[in-house]
Formats: structure tokens, sequence, C-alpha cells
């Protein structure tokens, strides 16, 4: 039996619970103060805010599994992102920009994985106290009520998610597909929040969700509470999904080659210019 085939150590889903209050209520007490900004890209923000939530989580986690990995967005750990055995992906403040404009819509995102498959999933949304939480094989649960996908089996009646490229050169593509989607589908958001989006494809608010370019902190997490609640994860393309990849497309499995076709035939397209 591998380290991996056990499943999460005892503890760990109650831990991650845990955790994921205690840097949520961090976030929520600092979101009306005055926050120190700084950028990591043209439009890529981090603020003191994220670093604080990221230190409690990280000290907890390693207090507590000494021996695991953690790679955390703001640099705990990310050389260490696709090594072998039990790792925690942490994104400690997902939808920064939000955050740093007083936009109500971000969350704490902590994920526990082995060899690269999601074994605990939590995302806090500390402005709703809507704490989003999955074990592999134990299915998702929204404050301890068992979330399910959508019912939705038409794109035309679907309500749809995205995100956009921090790098703006890169934007063509995004760009393109949102296009795509907003003349097939009933509706497209871009709320900021990449663990929230797939969170609310789990709990049936939206019934599918792409993005790329994504990080594994950014997904790890909700890829497994999308799982649990009965939906499909897969690459843009609709090959088997990488937590370390870049992308994600996650649906209620209803309307999954639906969209892989859209995104295909657009991708395509662009390229043929």
């Amino acid at each position: 039996m591998t380290q991996c085939s056990s499943g999460a150590p005892l503890g760990a889903f109650d831990l991650a619970v845990a955790v994921a209050r205690e840097a949520g209520a961090l976030l929520r007490d600092r979101v009306s103060t005055e926050l120190i900004v700084a950028h990591k890209g043209t439009i890529d923000l981090v603020t003191d805010v994220d670093r604080a939530s990221e230190a409690i989580i990280v000290a907890r986690l390693r207090d507590a599994y000494p021996e695991h990995r953690i790679v955390a967005e703001e640099g705990t750990g990310k050389e260490a992102a696709k090594r072998d055995g039990f790792g925690w992906v942490i994104d400690p403040l997902d939808g920064t920009t939000n955050y740093a404009h007083g936009y109500p819509h971000f969350a704490v995102s902590i994920a526990l994985e082995c060899d690269g498959v999601p074994l605990v999933g939590v995302v806090y949304d500390p402005t709703r106290d809507e704490l989003f939480a999955a074990e592999r094989g134990r299915g998702a649960t929204l404050n301890g009520t068992p979330l399910h996908v959508s019912q939705t089996d038409l794109l035309i009646h679907a309500l749809l998610a995205t995100g956009f490229p921090y790098d703006l050169s890169q934007r063509q593509a995004s760009d393109a597909l949102w296009l795509a989607f907003n003349g097939q589908a009933q509706g497209v958001r871009r709320g900021g929040s990449a663990a929230l989006d797939l969170c609310y494809v789990a709990a049936g608010r939206t019934d599918g969700y792409w993005e790329r370019p994504l990080n594994a902190w950014d997904m790890a997490a909700g890829v497994l509470l999308v799982i649990e609640a009965g939906g499909k994860v897969t690459s843009l393309n609709g090959g088997p999904h990488d937590i370390h990849d870049d992308q994600a497309l996650a649906t209620n499995g209803r309307i999954h080659r639906e969209m892989t076709e859209i995104i295909r035939a657009t991708l395509d397209a662009l390229q043929t210019r």
C-alpha cells in the first residue's frame, strides 16, 4: 500500500477547516483597514494581509505535519510543488484584487494532495461565512450541508464563470472564449476568485467554469469539491486534469462535452488566423 492509497492523515480535514476559518477571520477583520499593496505584475497585486494569512496557515500546518510539503502562493515552498508524498497547497487570499478594492468576493483555499491527487479541499468565504469542504470519497459540503452539482443539460440554459490572465498580452484567447460562450450560454460571470468559481459549480450555483492560466493553489481545493459534488473536471481540451497544470474546465458533467467542443473550435480558429 502506498502512502497515498490510505487517504488523508487522521485529523487533516478538521485541521484544514479550523485553519481556513482562522485565516478567514483575519481577512474579514482587515478588509476595511489600510492595506500595504504591492505589485507582482502590471495588474497582479499582493497585500500584507495575503502574507499574514499565509504565515498563519503555514505555521499551523507545519506544527501538525512537519514532514509534509507546503506550497503557497506568496512564496512558501514553491520549489517543492511537484514532489511525491503529501503536500499542502494554499492560497491565503484568493481574490486579492477584489480584496484590495474592498470588493467582498474573496476566500481562503487550502488543499492536501498526495502525488498530485487532492485528498482534502477547504475554501472559506469569510464575508458570507460559507465554508466549502470536501474529503476524497466522502462528498462535498457547504457549512455541513451536502453539495450537488446542477442538473442543467443544455448550454443555452447554463450560467458559466471564468477568469482572465494577469498578463494582458495573454488575453486574446480568454477574450475569444468569453465571446464564444457569451453568445451560446444563458450568461457568463467573472467573479475574480477561481477557488469560489469552482465552489459555485460544486454548489450548483453555476453550471460550468473554465480558465487558463491557473496555478495549483487557485484550484486544488475547488477541483476536489467539484468532483465530490458529482461534477467533472478536465483540461480545456477534455483530457485528464492535473492540479499542477495551468488550466481547468469544471462542469456539472452534463454540459461538459458541449463546452469542450466550443473551446476547441474557438482556440483552433485563433491559431489559423
